[in-house]
Formats: structure tokens, sequence, C-alpha cells
């Protein structure tokens, strides 16, 4: 997926950013499960990746969306673990 197609979309934007630089990824049994990796350098990059995208007005994002967008995508997704391959209930 091109970067420059995500950068106007800011949900779209982290998402791409944090499966690229693997803090997140997506279970290859269900594809709508976003799971944790757990690797706090690769959530750094991600938001580092994330801020340096620029939208097609030229503008960046502002820190505190951008902020609470990560940490809102990194508190939706399963820790480390599918909980539909591991059969524990999903939160």
């Amino acid at each position: 997926m091109p970067i420059a197609a995500d950068a106007d979309d800011l949900e779209l934007a982290v998402r791409h950013a944090l499966l690229t630089t693997r803090a997140t990824a997506a279970c290859p049994f269900h594809p709508d499960v976003t799971i944790r990796v757990g690797d706090d350098a690769a959530e750094t990059h991600a938001f580092y990746r994330a801020r340096n995208l620029v939208k097609s007005d030229g503008t960046g994002w502002n820190h505190d969306l951008l902020m609470e967008q990560i940490a809102r995508q990194l508190a939706n997704a399963a820790d480390r673990v599918c909980p539909k391959c591991s059969g524990a209930p999903l939160t």
C-alpha cells in the first residue's frame, strides 16, 4: 500500500506505519485481528514514520492527534497472540 495514499487519513497512516515497522501484525488466519508484537523500538519507529508523512496539502499531523491514534490502535490490538487462534475471549 503506497504511503502517499494513506497520508491524508490519520487512522490509515498510523496503521500503515505500525504494520511496516512490525510493531503490529495481522493474524495470518484472521486478517481482521491485529496483534501487538510488543517491540518498543518498532513502536517508536512507527511514531516517527507516521510523523514524517506529509498530507497532500503539504502539512504534517498534529502531535497530540498522532499520539492518540497510535495509543488507540496499540490498545485495540491483541497482545502477542491472536485470541481467535488461542481460543481466548475477545475484548
